[in-house]
């Protein structure tokens, strides 16, 4: 699959290890803050819908609204039953 770049409100998320991409072995995407373009978290999508992420201290919402962007992004445009690792 190609890398596909997602908004999230006051994040957005950058697609990263295109070579995982192409795979489809793998999709994350590094979650950045909107105006400054600072990475705050990172998700990670597994083709068989297992989802994952980090945030640094204090972007708990980062995280959140990433994860919520990804399940809708999997769901609807890949048809994935995605769950929580």
């Amino acid at each position: 699959m190609e890398p596909v770049e997602i908004n999230a409100g006051n994040w957005y998320l950058l697609a990263e290890d295109t070579e995982s991409w192409n795979a489809d072995t793998r999709y994350r995407w590094s979650v950045r803050e909107a105006t400054t373009a600072e990475s705050v978290a990172d998700v990670t999508l597994m083709p068989d819908g297992t989802l994952t992420g980090t945030a640094r201290d204090g972007e708990d919402a980062a995280l959140t609204a990433a994860r919520r962007a990804v399940r809708g992004f999997a769901e609807a445009a890949l048809g994935l039953t995605v769950r929580d690792a």
